[in-house]
Order: C-alpha cells, then structure tokens, then sequence
C-alpha cells in the first residue's frame, strides 16, 4: 500500500512519519516536493541551500519515484507530503495509486507553531488553501492532530482500519533522535519531535493569536471548521 499523508507544517506530521517508521513493515519519505517547491517558488526559508543542495529539485523526477514501486522491500510505503509544496504544474497523477489522508490542526496551533521557528507567516506558508482543494481533489480520510494526541491508540487504529492496514501498538512510540530517512531540514525543524519517544499528551487549551495574525486565522478556521467535520471518529 502507498499512504500520502497531506498535512501542512506544525500538523503532528513528522510525529506520524515516525509512527508509521515505527511498524516495521513500512518505509517512509519525507517531503520529497519540498526541494522542488523551493527550487520553484523562490521562498526563502530556513536551511534553503543546504535543501536544496541534499535533495532532488526536478518535481518530474520526483514524481516518477513517487509513482514507482515500494522502496526497500517494504510491504508499504509512507510518503509525508505538504499542500503548499504542490506548485502548479508539479505531476499529480502519482497520487491516484495513493491511499491518499489529510491531517489537519486548529490553525491556532499551526500559526503559534510556525511563528516560534520562522517569525513570519502567511496562508501560504501554512497550506490551508492549498490541502483544501487537495482534499477536493483526493478524497480520503481526514484526521485531527487533537484527536491524535487526546487518544493515539484510538485514534490511528480508526485511521488503520479505515484504510484497511492492520494497526500495531508499535505505532505508538519510537527512539528518541534524529532518524535516518529525515530530510536535512531536520536541523531546523525537528528540536521537539527529535526529543520525544511517542505522541505527547493531550493538546493545552489553544493558544491566543497575536492580533497581526487575527486575519491569517480568519482565512484558515473556515476551511479548517469544514474539514474537522468530515473527520473520521476514532473507535
């Protein structure tokens, strides 16, 4: 089985690369359009050369990998990816012989999230435009991060069972450090995910938004409240 998993930054993404790592019988990918988006869009974001100097930068390229066959001999094949990396042009015909998944998170979270590591942040940057016409596109199960970490074990076997892959409780943890299949923005990025060892308790009661983000927040709850509502309920 492939897995897209569709999520923008700050979403509890790398958490579940490393959960579905965790199995045994699934190998992942990380980002694999990140490079390209950069390569195209021009952003300037944190680690930009080395990223681009590490990874493949030719979305055509990466695009037939994601629509080969599974790497490493694994049973089945994790592919964390994020909406706002898909530019328009970029191949998507890959996705279609994808179970494809969209994890989301109260934008609140998302932007208070994103701010602590790069200061600024727009609609852009946080992919809530871009997963909702994704979700349009490729229909599939949609998750919550707060469910996640209210109840993972309920959580990811409704996520298992609802796309026909047997749930193993090794999902719930992992080793603690950086992982060989993380991209090089790891460095930046991944400080709190690198210290865990499983999904951390339930999520505080949401942060408050700094009014200069008051109107990115206005834009991103609607399609984030449209979303929350087709979530799959664990159990």
């Amino acid at each position: 089985m492939k897995i897209a998993m569709w999520s923008g930054p700050r979403n509890l993404s790398t958490a579940m690369m490393y959960a579905f790592a965790a199995r045994g019988d699934c190998a992942v990918w990380d980002e694999p359009f990140y490079a390209p988006y950069l390569a195209a869009s021009g952003a300037d974001h944190p680690m930009r050369r080395d990223i681009l100097h590490t990874h493949e930068t030719d979305p055509v390229r990466v695009g037939a990998v994601c629509g080969g066959p599974v790497p490493e001999g694994a049973a089945h094949w994790y592919m964390k990816h994020m909406p706002h990396h898909m530019v328009p042009g970029f191949p998507l015909d890959w996705a279609a012989a994808c179970v494809n998944i969209h994890l989301i998170r109260h934008p609140a979270r998302v932007i208070a999230s994103y701010a602590e590591k790069r200061g600024e942040v727009t609609l852009e940057d946080i992919g809530f435009l871009q997963q909702e016409r994704l979700w349009q596109a490729l229909p599939g199960p949609v998750i919550d991060a707060e469910d996640i970490r209210a109840d993972p074990a309920r959580a990811l076997g409704g996520l298992c069972a609802a796309i026909g892959l047997a749930f193993t409780e090794r999902m719930l943890g992992w080793r603690a450090g950086p992982k060989p299949f993380d991209g090089v923005w790891a460095a930046h990025w991944y400080n709190a995910v690198h210290r865990s060892t499983g999904f951390a308790g339930p999520e505080a009661p949401l942060p408050e938004v700094p009014p200069v983000f008051a109107p990115l927040l206005a834009k991103a709850l609607p399609i984030y409240e449209a979303m929350r509502a087709q979530t799959r309920k664990p159990g």
